[in-house]
């Protein structure tokens, strides 16, 4: 079990709590995804968040995430607006 955090500086913070890091990784990316539609940016600077922001934070919850939080260890990224931590369950 473990715990992920997000925020969007200056926007939204939320968090998730479960065991699966495929579904932690869906859940931000429908979430922060959410966000990004009702920001109000065009069309073309909401691909760019996803591509550029989300995708890298995203891809990394089932890699380095998983590792650190399966080794007992929190981790964390950030890509321009977008901070992610997982912490292991205590």
């Amino acid at each position: 079990m473990f715990k992920m955090t997000w925020a969007l500086v200056a926007e939204h913070a939320d968090e998730w709590t479960g065991n699966d890091f495929g579904e932690a990784a869906a859940v931000l990316n429908q979430r922060v995804g959410a966000a990004v539609t009702a920001s109000g940016m065009n069309p073309d600077a909401q691909a760019h968040f996803r591509d550029s922001f989300l995708a890298p934070v995203r891809d990394g919850i089932a890699s380095a995430g998983k590792a650190a939080v399966e080794a007992g260890r929190g981790w964390d990224t950030a890509a321009g607006p977008l901070l992610v931590v997982l912490t292991p369950a205590a």
